[in-house]
């Protein structure tokens, strides 16, 4: 079997719910699927993580969808998760999103005609998942907010020999490994795009942690300070339900 063109990394941490929204889109791609694969990271799962995935995997698998792994890493971290999926990935262009995350059937398509002409690297706009109004108008103002700071992250893709040469992410952070891993593309001279015609939709169960939406503002605060470069090794969960 040929290798893919695209490998879509996806750490997971007890994400056994929402992961088959996350492989489902992947399936659901215009891309041809020979030129696919899904590597899904389970870090540290004390779930049905990984029974989940290899049984979408073999659906998958059936009805002549791209390839799916699953890798078991135990060693907790976000940006040691997403390294590990990469050493088990085989395609030349390289797409990272959360497990509560799934894509624009035409993401792919579109990222893959970027690469075609000559991008090397580009974030993905965020949208929140579901019809909740409060919920889309905070991603829609971090969306927005994102471009004051002139370098936009969370999930994005990259050539695999620019991640290579960029070393991956750094495992010591905890938050905005991202932001940091893009930053550093464009300080070695790398033109950083930014795809706004497709998207990632995200769960939004985060902000809603708390009492009158709380953890909106956790979020929103978490994201400023690690913009700015605060808060960017303090541990983070960021999985589960």
């Amino acid at each position: 079997m040929a290798d893919p063109m695209v490998s879509v990394v996806v750490p997971a941490r007890n994400e056994e719910r929402l992961l088959p929204a996350a492989l489902r889109s992947i399936e659901a791609q215009t891309l041809d699927p020979a030129l696919v694969e899904a590597v899904v990271v389970s870090n540290g799962s004390t779930d049905a993580t990984v029974a989940v995935v290899e049984r979408e995997a073999a659906r998958i698998h059936t009805a002549g969808g791209p390839r799916v792994t699953v890798v078991d890493e135990a060693a907790p971290g976000i940006a040691r998760a997403k390294n590990v999926g990469v050493r088990h990935a085989r395609g030349r262009l390289l797409v990272f999103m959360d497990a509560d995350s799934w894509m624009s059937p035409e993401l792919l398509s579109r990222m893959h005609a970027r690469a075609q002409g000559g991008e090397r690297a580009a974030s993905i706009r965020i949208i929140a998942d579901g019809g909740d109004p409060v919920d889309r108008a905070f991603f829609w103002v971090i969306e927005h907010g994102k471009r004051l700071v002139r370098t936009r992250a969370n999930m994005f893709w990259c050539e695999r020999a620019l991640f290579d040469a960029l070393d991956g992410f750094d495992e010591a952070l905890h938050h905005a490994e991202d932001l940091d891993l893009l930053v550093r593309a464009k300080r070695a001279g790398v033109q950083v795009g930014h795809i706004h015609d497709e998207w990632i939709a995200t769960s939004a169960r985060r902000l809603h942690r708390g009492p009158l939406r709380a953890g909106m503002f956790a979020m929103l605060g978490r994201w400023v300070l690690g913009h700015v470069g605060i808060g960017r090794h303090w541990p983070y969960s960021g999985g589960g339900p």
